[in-house]
């Protein structure tokens, strides 16, 4: 399943540089660099490290190894998610502006979390797979919160499943799910020949080979969005482009603002009632 999965991310990476998609998704292209030059690596460290002979030898070699790489995976992922965000937004230049300082403020406070509950007690190279598991942790959810955004917002965008952001977003947020879900079942002593585990190899495969197949499908033509004045996101946008930049927005109102006319009828009603008790007295 290893050598599968090996397989698969070359096969993904060779359609993603085949269509040229490293100018336009640079983040992405530097960690499939990341799993594609050291997954031969790690699984040749491994196999000797799990031989009698080479378990005392050779162990840390692959300890230090498989988590250094696990450390920049979810570095390069973070960059990849906000990559993936400014690219749905790219026709948005106000909202993708002031989303991405949000972004920015909710991946530092979910990473503060994170690291927060790995205990500092007794510092030695053995902090590193709980560092790394936190960090890695505090990104898959901001993908699944990536997700959560893109299918919520599928049609104010005019977002389509065909289009390439989306279904780069949802591979990274079933990746995400898949992770958090069997990191819950998964004991932490159990062999990797294990029932769950092999289910969990088994859906990161499957998850694999549709992303690959998600970018090897011929995009629609770009075309240009087009946005009525009156819709709600275009509001939205020339507010986030004035943020800012010391420029009045103007937020135009309905004709019936319904607070204004009550207070109106309020008013109107007291005056009669003062002329009709002034008309008796």
């Amino acid at each position: 399943m290893s050598v599968t999965e090996f397989l698969l991310w070359s096969t993904l990476a060779f359609v993603f540089w085949k269509k040229g998609l490293r100018k336009r998704f640079p983040a992405l292209n530097l960690y499939l660099l990341l799993r594609v030059s050291t997954m031969p690596v790690l699984l040749t460290l491994l196999y000797i490290q799990a031989q009698p002979w080479g378990y005392q030898q050779y162990f840390r070699y692959y300890f230090f190894a498989h988590w250094g790489v696990y450390l920049l995976s979810a570095i390069s992922l973070f960059f990849v998610t906000l990559e993936i965000f400014r690219s749905v937004l790219s026709s948005f230049s106000g909202l993708m502006r002031l989303g991405t300082i949000v972004f920015r403020w909710v991946a530092l406070v979910s990473a503060v979390a994170s690291l927060g509950s790995v205990s500092y007690t007794h510092p030695s190279f053995a902090l590193l797979p709980d560092f790394a598991i936190a960090l890695m942790r505090s990104v898959s959810i901001l993908e699944l919160c990536l997700l959560a955004f893109l299918c919520l917002c599928m049609n104010a965008l005019q977002l389509s499943f065909r289009d390439l952001a989306f279904g780069l977003g949802l591979g990274f947020g079933l990746f995400s799910a898949n992770d958090l879900i069997f990191s819950a079942l998964i004991d932490s002593n159990a062999p990797l020949n294990s029932p769950v585990q092999r289910a969990y190899f088994v859906l990161t495969l499957v998850i694999i080979g549709s992303f690959a197949a998600y970018v090897a499908i011929p995009e629609r033509a770009n075309k240009p969005l087009v946005m009525p004045a009156s819709s709600t996101i275009y509001r939205w946008n020339e507010i986030a482009s004035a943020l800012g930049h010391g420029t009045k927005v103007a937020v135009r109102q309905p004709a019936n603002g319904f607070f204004l006319t009550d207070v109106e009828r309020v008013v109107e009603k007291v005056l009669t009632r003062n002329l009709q008790s002034e008309s008796k007295s």
